[in-house]
């Protein structure tokens, strides 16, 4: 398999140092490159990973053929240009970009180089949302959708510099939090066709951007649907997709699914996971992210990622979605996706 190295060492990089950790039997780890020399040693010291010096002592290994991406958005595009060009595949923390004509740029640019791109969507990994995506045909056509994301950031989270900003997040709870839940959704629904979004500030943040999004969704199935996200709901709990069909209801929460079809039977899924919905962001278990580092190195290894992997391409519709919600709370009408 491709060597790994890492670049960024923030709050996102622990359950990625504890899947590498696990995985060291498998993968080789070449090491950790963060702009900060205390952070890179402390993750390097932690983890039992070299430290590295800089991006073109990885660019130049030539035994490393995969980059962990883990920086903020805002420094994404250069260093994927530098990577990409260098034939390193990346997988990137979410979002792509802070917006989607950048999460665009992203996308082509590694299209171009003919590297792959993934993106970490480690929801798609839990038990639960695997054996959902197995029942999904036993539900019949769908007819609604309930999504919720109810969880709490005290402020201060939002007190780091740049967290919750336009200029480095590129934005608020969407971009940042419901994100994964949004992507899982797209999953298991297929794309959005119309939003009509209200998206506010509480008075619990002071913060740029939104830490509360409600909105009606219609899908280009026909499906109706609903979203409450929110960073304001103490004490914060588990995100939920509800999936409505012809023929019974699938409530995904955290990590547990529940099936109840109109024939009376039933089928439970899952087990209770802390999910990050609290005051602790990484508050989760890492082994739905060492599922997805192991199945992106094995894809790029055997040339191709397996199907139904989060990558750049399929991320932009995501991206797009929040992109609709965003535009319609501030325009005040129905926004279709068809416009951006």
């Amino acid at each position: 398999m491709p060597g790994v190295a890492v670049i960024g060492t923030g709050m996102a990089s622990l359950p990625h140092g504890k899947s590498l950790e696990a995985l060291a039997g498998k993968l080789e780890i070449h090491g950790v490159y963060s702009r900060t020399r205390e952070r890179r040693q402390q993750f390097a010291d932690t983890f039992g990973f070299p430290a590295m010096a800089s991006v073109e002592e990885i660019v130049n290994n030539s035994s490393i053929g995969c980059v962990l991406l883990l920086t903020p958005p805002n420094e994404r595009l250069e260093l994927v240009k530098t990577l990409s060009s260098a034939g390193k595949h990346i997988l990137m923390e979410k979002p792509v970009e802070r917006n989607l004509t950048a999460a665009r740029q992203i996308v082509e640019q590694c299209e171009q180089e003919g590297v792959q791109l993934g993106v970490v969507f480690q929801h798609r990994f839990r038990d639960a949302s695997l054996a959902l995506e197995q029942h999904l045909g036993s539900l019949g056509v769908l007819h609604a959708v309930e999504v919720k994301v109810p969880w709490w950031r005290e402020q201060a989270y939002y007190d780091e510099p740049g967290r919750g900003t336009i200029e480095r997040d590129g934005g608020g709870v969407l971009i940042s939090q419901a994100i994964h839940t949004l992507d899982l959704m797209l999953k298991f629904t297929g794309p959005v066709e119309c939003v009509a979004a209200m998206h506010a500030t509480t008075g619990f943040h002071l913060m740029e951007s939104e830490d509360f999004v409600s909105a009606g969704l219609r899908f280009a199935s026909g499906a109706a649907g609903s979203l409450m996200a929110s960073t304001a709901s103490y004490p914060g709990s588990s995100e939920s997709i509800v999936l409505h069909g012809e023929k019974g209801s699938a409530t995904l929460t955290g990590g547990e699914l529940q099936i109840n079809y109109r024939n009376g039977q039933s089928v439970s899924v899952g087990e209770t996971a802390a999910s990050g919905g609290g005051a602790n962001p990484m508050d989760f278990p890492f082994e739905w992210h060492q599922r997805l580092i192991e199945q992106f190195v094995s894809g790029v290894s055997t040339g191709a990622l397996p199907d139904g992997f989060p990558t750049g391409r399929s991320s932009l519709a995501v991206h797009a979605l929040i992109e609709a919600l965003i535009k319609s709370g501030t325009e005040r009408r129905w926004i279709s996706l068809s416009e951006l």
